[in-house]
């Protein structure tokens, strides 16, 4: 998660649904991270703009930790915007 706000220091992500989802639409989202207690609508509308432009989608444990990580309070998804980062993170989270 330290690897996470060293992006967001970068400016290398994005927060909030309408934005990730602007974002993976044009094609500039690398990785999304969204938190296992997200509402089954946004999780189901994230998972499947996701999948369609074959963005990956990794899940983590709250959108406290989440929120936490970017040094803002909780938030339920975040799009890496950078491939480096999205990478490494992608890496780190499946591990």
């Amino acid at each position: 998660m330290s690897l996470l706000g060293l992006a967001n220091r970068a400016r290398k992500i994005i927060s909030g649904e309408e934005l990730v989802v602007k974002e993976i639409k044009n094609g500039k989202a690398k990785l999304v991270l969204i938190s296992n207690d997200a509402s089954l609508n946004t999780s189901k509308k994230i998972q499947d703009k996701c999948t369609h432009y074959q963005v990956p989608l990794r899940f983590v444990e709250t959108r406290e930790k989440l929120g936490h990580a970017i040094g803002k309070d909780a938030r339920v998804v975040v799009a890496i915007l950078e491939d480096g980062f999205a990478k490494k993170l992608g890496s780190m989270l499946d591990e």
